[in-house]
């Protein structure tokens, strides 16, 4: 009787770990794609390959082993005509595009997956202007979903620091101390976002030569703090208006303190050669982490600041004729 008793609990403690150690894979089938094709699953936030897979008669199988669960990632063809994004978790999970496009195909196996599709369905039914309601109402609803975590990340700086506060408040703590829930938590920590007509918050960062240099070294000095990155397309279009503009008014103490969000130290050299920008260039190559946008609350860019010389922030994001005016203006 005891070693019936005995093998009856050894069978219910292996159930339970294999229960507990359920492990990923992913069964799909496609329509339209050549044999051959190699598939690649892309870790989304470590920009690093997780794995990759051949296409045989539009089928194919991933068995891997996941670096976390759940992750976010791209599943995609090398030159990306056919991807999609979604979220991984250790289950057998399923990919069903054989009906229809790719970026479209039913997966199961994840409710985390399910939770965000579902997010993007209501959110394509309404007009651009209700969807950030939409993710705030997601977000609250759904605290102790990692998807929550990437979005309150996203869109911290546009819901702002009280908002934000409160969202995160709501959070578990698994949710906290991920790496969506870290980069949360270091906006709260670092926000000031001042306003117009009030003094400007001092910060240090390295510039392209590695030397630390502050916002404080131009006190005395009408400075433009210019927030920018080699691949943003809309600030590379403004350089040469800025270029013309710090060349005539420099000589009368006009300064540009350039804060860079690229993540590539060689992109961002290439880009102030490249354009020609004489000015002073900081990074801490975070990209959208970039501690000084977290400070001033910049969530896009271009974008700028425009301090007088007693240190108070007199403008926005000014740019072409409109600052030249402003100079013209405070100079003359």
């Amino acid at each position: 009787m005891k070693k019936i008793i005995f093998g009856i609990i050894t069978l219910l403690v292996i159930s339970c770990y294999e229960k507990s150690t359920t492990e990923f894979s992913l069964d799909g089938t496609t329509n339209g794609i050549i044999n051959g094709t190699v598939l690649y699953l892309d870790n989304i936030s470590a920009k690093k390959l997780i794995d990759s897979v051949v296409v045989e008669n539009n089928s194919f199988s991933f068995r891997t082993k996941l670096p976390k669960s759940p992750i976010q990632v791209i599943l995609r063809t090398k030159d990306f005509s056919h991807y999609r994004f979604l979220w991984l978790e250790n289950n057998p999970m399923t990919f069903d595009a054989s009906q229809m496009n790719f970026r479209n195909a039913i997966v199961t196996g994840s409710s985390e997956e399910n939770l965000s599709q579902t997010l993007s369905k209501e959110i394509d039914s309404l007009p651009g202007d209700e969807h950030l309601k939409k993710y705030i109402e997601f977000v609250n609803k759904h605290p102790n979903s990692i998807h929550s975590a990437l979005v309150l990340s996203t869109y911290s700086k546009n819901w702002g620091k009280v908002k934000t506060k409160e969202l995160f408040g709501q959070f578990s703590a698994e949710n906290k101390n991920s790496e969506y829930g870290k980069r949360i938590a270091k906006y709260i920590e670092l926000n000031k976002n001042p306003k117009i007509g009030e003094k400007y918050v001092d910060f240090e960062m390295e510039d392209t030569n590695g030397e630390v240099r502050k916002l404080s070294d131009f006190n005395g000095k009408l400075v433009l703090l210019e927030f920018w990155a080699s691949w943003c397309g809309p600030c590379r279009q403004e350089n040469p208006n800025l270029v013309k503009t710090y060349e005539k008014y420099n000589p009368k103490g006009f300064e540009v303190f350039a804060v860079s969000l690229d993540d590539s130290k060689e992109g961002w050299k290439k880009a102030i050669i490249k354009d020609g920008l004489a000015w002073t260039h900081v990074s801490d190559l975070k990209g959208a982490d970039n501690s000084a946008s977290l400070i001033y609350g910049v969530y896009g860019i271009p974008d700028n600041y425009l301090i007088d010389q007693n240190g108070k922030i007199i403008e926005r994001n000014l740019r072409g004729e409109k600052l030249n005016e402003k100079l013209n203006e405070l100079l003359n």
